[in-house]
């Protein structure tokens, strides 16, 4: 596996070797010994979510208060722009952010750790997008801030369009006025 680092050290790019011919392709999604060995990190991913959603919708930014989640995400069909921000009060970082693109054709994955919020775009007609967690979801401790905060200025690749949200999306604080982590 490539780990490729970002701006936000914590967040991680993670590439995996494809094994391909005229037949298809394989790969390891997730090896616990391998992700360890490449990242530092040993984790136990304990629930496995899987959304679909088609061009334009986006989901996010997302993160659970109590209880927080690190996340390994990827595209499994179609394409996303996925982002990280530290939600982090303590960190030199807070209010930072990374995007990159996840699709079934690159087959990368983001590991979105503890204390980030975390959302993405849909870029192609529809795309099925994978998460594996570090804890359960929990609703009442489930938090978002909302996707265009001008504090911010994420770069969201939406052009003139105007991206399908979740109501409790739409209705998210900004940063300012939301429950962070210390």
């Amino acid at each position: 596996m490539n780990v490729i680092p970002t701006a936000l050290p914590e967040v991680l790019i993670l590439e995996p070797k494809v094994f391909g011919d005229d037949r298809g392709f394989f790969f390891e999604s997730h090896n616990r010994k391998t992700f360890a060995a490449d990242t530092g990190l040993d984790l136990e991913f304990v629930q496995d979510n899987h959304s679909r959603s088609v061009r334009g919708v986006l989901r996010g930014l997302h993160y659970q208060l109590v209880k927080p989640q690190g996340k390994l995400v990827r595209a499994v069909s179609g394409a996303v722009w996925d982002v990280a921000v530290d939600l982090r009060k303590s960190s030199p970082r807070f209010g930072q952010w990374v995007g990159v693109e996840l699709s079934a054709d690159n087959k990368r994955q983001l590991w979105v750790p503890p204390g980030f919020g975390h959302g993405f775009v849909v870029l192609s007609e529809a795309a099925d997008f994978l998460y594996k967690t570090t804890d359960y979801w929990y609703p009442e401790h489930e938090r978002a801030v909302v996707w265009n905060d001008p504090q911010l200025a994420i770069a969201w690749p939406l052009g003139a369009t105007t991206p399908q949200l979740a109501a409790k999306d739409a209705a998210a604080p900004r940063l300012a006025q939301a429950e962070v982590y210390d």
